[in-house]
């Protein structure tokens, strides 16, 4: 087995890479046949998901095969190799099954134990057999990380670790509230028809909502969804479809909006959000006064927490040794608070470039001394930091009174990579936006079960033996081609028998040839049986060729067995 899987997740790279790096459905199967085009790799196979792009490959070469899994990642999603190469990970054989059954079990999920990447799996097995790219390897691996994912959820309780992602957005939009308090009576447009977004509107079914309605650009498929939601025996939604054309009016009556399409632009503008909500309320929606000063290019969840009515000196000053960028508004760049904690070296340099007044144009709280003045006070900290070596106590600055903003008249739930909904709509007033980037810092704080640590035990168990099954199996043809030869062998020895000896009956050539059969059998039953056992140990892949030498076999008999293999293997259908 030389199983190579390179990627990128919501663990590796921002959500901007991963919104840039995202791969339509035909760009996807592009990849997969350019994967096995390639010369290192024989099998290929991509999870593709919206935070996550991964690339499984079975490659002979270990180097050549993480250079041209990258470099194909790299053209297809439109993302330089340089840029893209800081946030891929890379795992080969043990360690990738690792990762893909640490996966199907939501171990590596923005929400622990969420079971939809299941489905996402299965889709991703079959993407690859109707394209032809996924051989043995990967239909056993796929096949068994859906069987390890669903024993995951049945022996365990991770799916009290974690919800599904649908679910986990509309706990967030409700605040901590009830999401079922908070969804009563309130009318949902869900736009697109996929998998993702009939998840949504069934939760949101579920939940209480009063009335849904379906927006997609294929008519029927938004048709089919509401149809499948008026006739649910546990609901009582009301469900209806429009055209997409009609997103606009229908946003205007919307409480909730929840948006998952494969569209490659916004599908959402701030502008038509802001229309929506003074098309509601007659009042414009205006930018909140916490995002006026920040730019709409930088608008998301993070900066949205963060005032912006006083500018920061320049990030790019670099005689300041602080990340300027990252400081809070309302704590002093030139206090003792911010330089706590620097060495006598650094603290100069922090005083040379107070001195130069860099900072002279953030405002000053009444009473505070100039520049001159920050610039004694860090001699004084040097001269301090030189005798004990650094400032011990890092005090942390005064908290800054946020302006409450009002409350929401419009919830939207962004599902999409790349986004559907403008990043710029964070900063509006009278909307919450949840998008992928806000539930993925969320989701960093949201507590596991102790059941996470059973189901790891459980990945380790499953991938020892998938491992063995592997090594097993890569004997499998030498002891075929083995048996064959044998088999050709005796039939050799009974025509040469029946040239010495015309005058045999049926009955006594039948009994000779079994005999000599069972004879052949007893002397390699014992030999094959060992040596497939060896095989599956660590290190017995040398057991192959062992036995191919000893008997002398024929490689090509050896390679058309494992391609007849192959060939069945590709035709199988996902679990």
């Amino acid at each position: 087995m030389s199983l190579l899987v390179v990627g990128l997740s919501h663990r590796s790279a921002p959500v901007s890479v991963l919104e840039r790096a995202s791969l339509n459905a035909d760009a996807q199967s592009k990849l997969l046949q350019d994967t096995v085009a390639a010369e290192p790799a024989a099998e290929a196979a991509l999870l593709a998901t919206c935070n996550r792009i991964e690339l499984y490959a079975d490659v002979d070469k270990f180097h050549a095969g993480v250079a041209e899994l990258s470099t194909l990642l790299a053209q297809h999603s439109g993302v330089g190799l340089d840029e893209l190469t800081p946030y891929l990970y890379v795992h080969y054989e043990d360690r990738a099954v690792h990762h893909l059954f640490s996966v199907a079990c939501g171990l590596d999920s923005m929400v622990v134990g969420e079971g939809q990447i299941l489905g996402q799996m299965k889709d991703s097995l079959a993407r690859a057999q109707d394209l032809h790219t996924a051989g043995r390897l990967l239909n056993d691996l796929f096949q068994q990380a859906l069987r390890v994912g669903k024993r995951a959820h049945s022996e365990t309780g991770i799916d009290r670790a974690g919800q599904s992602l649908v679910t986990f957005g509309l706990e967030q939009l409700a605040a901590g509230a009830d999401v079922r308090t908070w969804a009563r009576g309130k009318k949902a447009l869900v736009i697109g028809a996929g998998s993702m977004s009939s998840l949504a509107a069934a939760t949101l079914a579920r939940a209480g909502i009063a009335e849904i309605v379906v927006a997609n650009r294929t008519f029927e498929r938004a048709e089919r969804l509401a149809r499948i939601l008026t006739e649910g025996d546990d609901t009582d939604v009301l469900a209806r479809a429009v055209p997409m054309d009609a997103v606009p009016a229908e946003l205007t009556r919307a409480d909730v909006a929840v948006s998952c399409t494969g569209a490659t632009g916004l599908v959402l503008t701030a502008d038509a959000v802001a229309a929506s909500v003074e098309g509601r309320t007659g009042a414009p929606a205006a930018v909140s006064a916490d995002d006026a000063a920040r730019p709409v290019a930088a608008a998301g969840p993070a900066e949205a927490r963060r005032g912006a009515e006083t500018p920061l000196p320049g990030a790019g000053d670099e005689n300041c040794p602080l990340d300027l960028s990252s400081v809070p508004t309302g704590f002093s760049v030139m206090g003792e608070a911010a330089v706590a904690g620097m060495d006598a070296a650094t603290l100069e340099q922090h005083g040379a470039w107070a001195a130069g007044g860099t900072a002279v144009d953030r405002p000053r709280e009444a009473g505070r001394p100039g520049p001159e003045a920050d610039a004694e006070l860090i001699g004084a900290l040097a001269a301090t930091a030189a005798s004990v070596g650094r400032i011990p106590e890092r005090r942390r600055p005064e908290p800054v009174a946020e302006v409450p903003r009002p409350q929401p008249v419009l919830f939207l739930l962004d599902l999409a990579m790349p986004r559907d909904v403008d990043a710029a709509v964070h900063r509006l007033t009278g909307v919450r936006l949840v998008d992928i980037e806000s539930l993925a810092e969320a989701s960093a704080d949201a507590p596991m079960a102790a059941d996470v640590d059973t189901v790891r035990r459980i990945v380790a168990d499953e991938v020892a033996a998938f491992g063995a099954a592997q090594r097993a199996a890569h004997i499998t043809p030498t002891v075929v081609a083995l048996r064959s030869m044998a088999a050709d062998v005796v039939a050799g020895e009974i025509a040469r028998l029946e040239g010495r000896l015309p005058g045999l009956d049926d009955k006594h050539r039948a009994e000779i040839t079994q005999t000599v059969k069972r004879v052949v059998d007893k002397l390699l039953h014992a030999p094959t049986v060992r040596v497939k056992q060896l095989a599956a140990e660590p290190g017995g892949a040398g057991y192959a060729d062992a036995l191919r030498t000893l008997f002398d076999l024929d490689q090509e008999t050896v390679a058309s067995v494992s391609r007849t293999e192959n060939s069945t293997e590709k035709n199988r259908g996902p679990a």
